[in-house]
């Protein structure tokens, strides 16, 4: 896998950080397939990018209102020419003074033309962790 491809791909991430900051759904849940398989830290599971939106919209409205997403890509190893697995830490820190909750993500991504997209996703909160 080439640098740039890696940069995309963390981009992906960037991405969602971005859109998180905002409390965008729609931009958060672009970077998924429209037949996503997502696992959320309750696992909850959604099935389309337009559940993942709707999941999110809710989270940005309510618990997760003004908070961030910092996100820490740890792992990227190629399956394929056109396929990764993902490893990816993350902090959400929330608009009050309460202590950030932390996140690990497992991924699996696949280029299609120039641009990286999630197909499968399952994020969970590790043991021990902040919550």
């Amino acid at each position: 896998m080439t640098a740039p491809e890696e940069d995309a791909i963390k981009g992906v991430w960037a991405t969602m950080a971005l859109a998180w900051e905002k409390g965008d759904a729609r931009l958060f849940a672009s970077v998924f397939d429209a037949d996503v398989s997502f696992v959320s830290v309750r696992g909850e599971e959604q099935t389309t990018r337009d559940e993942v939106e709707q999941g999110h919209a809710r989270l940005f409205a309510t618990a997760y209102a003004g908070s961030r997403l910092e996100p820490d890509v740890r792992l990227i190893r190629p399956l394929g020419d056109d396929l990764a697995l993902v490893h990816v830490t993350s902090a959400v820190l929330p608009a009050d003074d309460k202590p950030a909750m932390t996140t690990h993500a497992q991924a699996v991504v696949r280029k299609r033309g120039e641009s990286w997209s999630i197909t499968a996703f399952h994020n969970m909160i590790p043991l021990g962790a902040p919550r």
